[in-house]
């Protein structure tokens, strides 16, 4: 049995209108619409999750789309940018593809070594494209599959006890600490690299971040196997934190326990992954749901607004 995590499995956002969401991350980001659920405790409210062609953790983004819903405000206790990596040579054509797609984003800087453009979703969500060496394989779908986003890179969060946050990651959870540069941290797991990588900042004189539309509401780190997962949860409960109850999730086993800064933290299963009701072929192109939810299917889809995949018919 492995200790600690072993980066990032998914991170998880509030959006607004289900369609904009998925014409802005499977459409103009090109990832793969690999699961259409619902919010297990909100049934009148997608789930979507988008990643790589086979939605491997690493690579996944998840949204509630909850239209109407008001603006969340950006601060301490959040994870406040989710960074994407992409080959180190396809900065230009990234470039190009958001300008064509009417994406306003920052000046390209550098930071750790790497080149890294700024822009927001739809919705205002801070989101980063790193070019860095990454030998994931991509996933073409829109995008040219040499160029295609290859999953996270990092995730920053902003924290009011930076110190606590960090010997948390590093004691407990299966990070090290690997640089640090503009009031950043820099922790990594498991081999790394891009999608293993944590950026810490110190957010102490700032307001606290309120949830809504345009904010992140969880990060979720992974583990291999449900051993593993319970050893992590009676170490984080031992320490004192307020943790859930082991809690499926259907496609991975979830805990949830806010960390000292703030920021919710999820610890998520590899297994049994995306495929677990549904044809690897077929990902996220069909309405699933859990067994507990599938007598009440038509109340379900009687409310669910349908979304269209751009490029694929509606399902």
């Amino acid at each position: 049995m492995s200790t600690g995590t072993s980066g990032i499995h998914h991170i998880t956002a509030i959006s607004g209108g289900p369609q904009r969401n998925v014409d802005f991350y499977a459409g103009v980001l090109g990832t793969r619409l690999v699961k259409r659920t619902v919010n297990f405790d909100d049934p009148g409210t997608y789930h979507l999750y988008y990643g790589d062609g086979g939605g491997n953790p690493g690579t996944i983004m998840t949204f509630f789309p909850w239209e109407g819903a008001p603006r969340g405000r950006v601060g301490s206790g959040q994870v406040v940018t989710t960074a994407y990596s992409i080959p180190s040579a396809s900065l230009g054509y990234w470039t190009e593809r958001l300008v064509e797609s009417g994406v306003r984003f920052e000046k390209p800087r550098d930071r750790f070594g790497d080149t890294v453009l700024a822009f927001e979703d739809p919705d205002g969500l801070r989101l980063e494209i790193v070019a860095a060496e990454d030998r994931r394989a991509g996933y073409g779908g829109p995008t040219p599959a040499e160029h295609s986003i290859r999953g996270f890179h990092h995730a920053a969060l902003a924290v009011r006890d930076a110190e606590r946050t960090v010997r948390l990651m590093t004691d407990h959870l299966g990070f090290r600490q690997i640089d640090e540069a503009e009031n950043r941290v820099r922790l990594a797991a498991g081999d790394g690299g891009p999608g293993n990588l944590v950026d810490v900042m110190d957010a102490s004189g700032f307001p606290r971040g309120g949830t809504g539309v345009g904010t992140v509401h969880h990060i979720a780190f992974r583990v291999p196997d449900e051993e593993t997962h319970l050893a992590v949860r009676e170490e984080v409960a031992g320490l004192g934190h307020d943790v859930t109850p082991v809690l499926d999730r259907n496609y991975f086993r979830s805990i949830y326990f806010r960390e000292p800064g703030g920021v919710l933290f999820e610890i998520a299963t590899d297994p049994p992954g995306f495929a677990a009701d549904e044809d690897p072929d077929h990902l996220g192109e069909a309405l699933k749901l859990p067994p507990w939810l599938e007598e009440r299917r038509g109340e379900i889809e009687d409310v669910l607004a349908p979304i269209r995949v751009p490029g694929k018919e509606e399902a």
